[in-house]
């Protein structure tokens, strides 16, 4: 009987949507994070009779035939992209991002990679870096003697020494937007990967040609939606239930079938 698999491919496709809202929801306040969605697609027909076939009978046009579906297929997780809430920090190294916009860092193989989290910090030799200690495109070092770093919205970064008044001009921050950033890769630690799908990155001024700005002292809160997502989570488990119960069904169905004399 077909309904048996069908069912099971719906119980393995509301596994994937708990699994997705399950990462979500552990994600509420990992920084920068966008929620992410899982979809789906019906699988194969199988053609008993197809539409507009001619009857063999009489030879007229069947106007919808017979078409057995074959159950469903996990077709896309995709991320939400949403601005999340903007929270104080008060740290000068502390950036968020208002708008369309990430981060370019460089990984220890060279390649680039791109973020939305601005808690960046300083390493030995002065360098702006992630948390993880990946420095920050382009580079930028900050004098030891520094007493404290200014960020404005544009990504000048400056630095105060206690004997001036005026701030050193380090370097800019600069941002890169795509053309398709759903289509990035998620390598985890808040970090993307350009792919082909997502097209090659463009990296610009903040502010300026779309770019959102950057807010010094701030944090990009997760766009979680946690209610949202309990809520979904609930569907989900129903649909788990529905579709276990058409086993169970299907199991009588044919346990009748074997016990026919």
């Amino acid at each position: 009987m077909r309904a048996l698999k069908i069912a099971a491919t719906g119980m393995t496709a509301q596994q994937m949507r708990v699994e997705t809202i399950s990462n979500n929801l552990a994600n509420t306040n990992t920084t920068g994070y966008n929620a992410r969605r899982a979809e789906f697609a019906d699988l194969h027909y199988q053609q008993m009779a197809r539409p507009g076939a001619v009857n063999a009978n009489d030879g007229t046009v069947l106007p919808t035939g017979i078409q057995l579906g074959l159950g469903v297929r996990p077709a896309a997780v995709t991320v939400q992209l949403a601005q999340g809430a903007l929270s104080e920090t008060g740290n000068d190294l502390d950036v968020a991002i208002e708008g369309r916009g990430y981060l370019e860092v460089t990984l220890p193989n060279g390649q680039s990679a791109f973020t939305r989290d601005g808690s960046l910090k300083q390493s030995a030799e002065g360098l702006i870096i992630t948390s993880d200690g990946f420095a920050v495109a382009p580079e930028i070092t900050i004098p030891d003697d520094a007493r404290s770093i200014s960020i404005n919205a544009s990504g000048e970064v400056y630095a105060y020494f206690d004997d001036t008044t005026d701030g050193q001009r380090l370097g800019e921050l600069t941002l890169a937007s795509f053309s398709n950033a759903k289509g990035l890769e998620a390598i985890g630690g808040n970090l993307f990967k350009e792919t082909e799908a997502s097209g090659a990155p463009i990296v610009g001024t903040p502010g300026e040609d779309g770019l959102g700005t950057l807010r010094q002292g701030y944090l990009e809160d997760s766009s979680v939606d946690a209610v949202r997502e309990v809520t979904e989570l609930i569907e989900a488990q129903r649909g788990y239930e529905m579709n276990a119960k058409v086993i169970s069904a299907v199991d009588q169905m044919m346990g009748a079938t074997t016990q026919v004399r």
